[in-house]
């Protein structure tokens, strides 16, 4: 798949995911979409009674034709989504595993 096609596929899912999502009001999600330097994210941020609230449940990047999984905390997992959208499994990096402990899971180490 082209790099295109891969930008397209994540604004897609992190969008729809910003449509699913049920906060409280006094907590923002936001999707911060950078095309131009490929950096994804779907950010929460607010108040929760007291406490602050601040951070990402989803953070992708495109690096040297692949995607980044930086971060998922997605029930359902971000790599499966992509997996269904065609993204073949060796342009999928899991970036929240070690280097060394992407060698023993099925997708791109690097």
């Amino acid at each position: 798949m082209e790099i295109e096609q891969y930008r397209q596929i994540i604004q897609d899912l992190i969008l729809a995911r910003l449509q699913q999502q049920c906060s409280p009001e006094e907590v923002e999600t936001q999707a911060v979409l950078d095309p131009k330097g490929d950096h994804y994210l779907l950010l929460h941020t607010g108040w929760r009674g007291n406490s602050r609230t601040h951070g990402c449940s989803i953070h992708l990047d495109i690096k040297d034709g692949k995607i980044w999984i930086q971060h998922d905390g997605t029930e359902v997992g971000i790599a499966t989504m992509l997996l269904e959208k065609g993204v073949p499994k060796e342009d999928i990096v899991l970036a929240f595993h070690s280097p060394y402990m992407r060698q023993f899971t099925e997708f791109s180490t690097h």
